[in-house]
């Protein structure tokens, strides 16, 4: 459920209406026992403390301000507690990091610990609970109910809360054992403090409250090690998955996909740093990788420019903090920021921007992580490049940049594998070859053919586009796999590359002229089409075909013609 402005009103106007008048009431109704400034305050300092240092519990931070409250109540009554109560919620609430905006947060926390305190309090008057009383077994029996009451408020609250915001809650959660255990866990420090500060005043305090902020220290503190232990295990995991991707799109996608789940990103960007641009490569958004829609801008703008001018990661806890440097694709509710220089050899390459729709999201023991994440990354790219380098120049033509026969051959029998399972209909080769093109290299050289050839590559490669896939055969032949083109559509194929060739002006330099200036000559083709599966179920027998209607029924012909395979 959005939280409005009409709902924030509504809210406000409850807590006006409630809060204070309750307190009054209460005041009136049950007044606090004589109160020592002195303890007063120390209790008050005390538990300042505990709303300061969160234990890491489940791997969530739990203020553990339940022993303070009990104890008060069990002094000084409910008056005393819900005062104490109402600066957890302040205190708890401004150090809370969660996407809804403190507007709203006070006032429902407000409401929700008052009312809790209400219904625990009235329910220990109700059973018979006296404020101050000494006696172990009283103490016991009724500060249990006023915990345990309160426990429940706080949980049926949070319930029906969740209920009406549209959400599917289970009252028996995980979460909800763990705030149980963690009541019956502080109770008896609870009542050790109450007791204790009762024969023995202030020191009582602190021998138990040193003890207990020292053991809330070390185990944030040993949570932090673990948590920063079980993250580079994850960094590790992911740095051997990029290394097993061998293309540089495999391994962009990868990167962007594990870093946003392992740092629960809302958003994460790739930038590629190259002539004065920041260039956008990769863009996750809603849980998905998405198509890029960024123009190039240039490299000293936004929040990645900051990181490339300074080649300085950056965090920023809120959108204050960075609004007025971002360059506009960032989503509009995006609060934290995190980005980090890709460097290689020393020198910046590109920017990593992670975002989060919730404040203070990120944490500087993130970015140790994510540095070593930015290197996993720049190393698993250029092996991939290298990789990519390698097959291009295995299944490429060097001359033309067209694929090889090799390649060829392999894609023809996948193809004939789908067309025999029936997962293509159609299946046409185009087999094509210049005419009398040693006549053309005998007069203006091999260069000059060369020069042909190139330029014949691309426009075959712009005709084709991405129906198909064309390659150099051999020599001057050329060849073009078209799935799902059957006869008809390949020979009109054909025959508008025919014509367009037949009136191109082909630019040579001829190696054999004196002066050696530019000139243009043309050249037409023969073409020969073959079908599957109408002609051939076999990839072999498909290129026989073809080239017995190029041969045949074009060359012999005449040359400059189109010709099918007929049986």
């Amino acid at each position: 459920m959005p939280i409005t402005t009409k709902r924030k009103i509504v809210l406000w106007s409850l807590w006006m209406l409630i809060v204070p008048v309750g307190l009054f009431l209460v005041y009136k109704e049950y007044p606090p026992a004589e109160m020592d400034s002195w303890n007063l305050f120390a209790y008050l300092l005390f538990f300042i403390v505990a709303c300061l240092m969160p234990m890491n519990i489940n791997g969530s931070s739990a203020y553990l301000v339940q022993w303070a409250t009990v104890a008060v109540f069990l002094k000084y009554g409910i008056i005393a507690e819900i005062l104490f109560s109402q600066l957890t919620v302040l205190i708890v609430t401004l150090r809370s990091r969660t996407a809804e905006p403190l507007s709203f947060r006070i006032p429902f926390n407000s409401l929700m610990f008052f009312t809790a305190s209400l219904l625990a309090g009235f329910a220990f008057y109700a059973v018979g609970g006296q404020v101050g009383s000494m006696e172990i077994a009283h103490v016991v029996a009724y500060g249990l109910i006023f915990q345990f009451v309160a426990f429940l408020a706080n949980q049926l609250i949070f319930y029906f809360y969740d209920k009406s915001a549209g959400a599917d809650p289970k009252f028996f959660s995980v979460d909800v054992i763990w705030d149980f255990s963690i009541t019956l866990l502080v109770f008896p420090y609870a009542l050790a403090i109450y007791i204790s500060e009762s024969y023995i005043g202030v020191p009582a305090l602190l021998l138990l409250g040193i003890p207990f902020f020292i053991m809330t220290a070390i185990m944030k503190m040993y949570n932090s090690s673990e948590k920063i232990n079980i993250d580079l295990k994850k960094a590790g995991e992911i740095g051997h998955q990029l290394a097993a991707r061998l293309s540089t799109e495999e391994v962009l996608d990868q990167f962007v996909l594990q870093v946003a789940d392992l740092f629960k990103a809302d958003y994460a960007y790739v930038l590629d740093f190259r002539d004065k641009q920041l260039q956008m490569l990769r863009m996750y958004e809603n849980s998905q990788l998405i198509k890029n829609t960024v123009p190039p801008v240039h490299y000293n703008q936004g929040v990645g420019g900051e990181v490339v001018t300074t080649n300085k990661s950056v965090i920023y806890d809120r959108k204050s903090e960075w609004k007025d440097i971002v360059t506009g694709h960032l989503p509009i509710d995006t609060e934290s920021i995190m980005a980090m220089p890709i460097a290689r050899n020393n020198k910046t390459e590109g920017v990593l921007i992670l975002g989060s729709r919730q404040k203070y999201a990120f944490t500087t023991r993130q970015l140790q992580i994510l540095d070593i994440l930015s290197t996993y990354f720049a190393v698993s790219l250029e092996k991939a490049s290298y990789v990519e380098r390698a097959i291009a120049i295995s299944e490429r033509c060097g001359l033309t940049k067209l694929y090889n026969y090799r390649y060829m051959d392999a894609q023809l029998e996948k193809q004939m594998v789908k067309v025999n399972n029936h997962e293509l209909t159609k299946l046409s080769l185009v087999m094509m070859d210049i005419d009398r093109f040693k006549g053309i290299n005998d007069q203006y050289g091999h260069q000059s053919g060369n020069d042909i050839l190139i330029q014949l590559a691309r426009i075959i490669e712009e005709e084709v586009g991405e129906e198909g896939t064309c390659a150099r055969y051999g020599g001057e032949e050329f060849v073009v796999l078209l799935p799902n083109y059957g006869k008809d559509l390949a020979l009109l194929f054909a025959e508008n590359l025919r014509k367009r060739i037949e009136s191109y002006p082909f630019a040579i330099i001829s190696d054999l002229d004196t002066e050696r200036k530019q000139q243009t000559i043309h050249i037409t083709l023969s073409i020969g089409v073959s079908t599957a599966p109408d002609d051939s179920d076999d990839g072999m027998a498909l290129i026989r075909n073809a080239d017995r209607a190029l041969y045949i029924g074009a060359k012999q012909a005449g040359r400059n013609k189109v010709a099918a395979y007929a049986k």
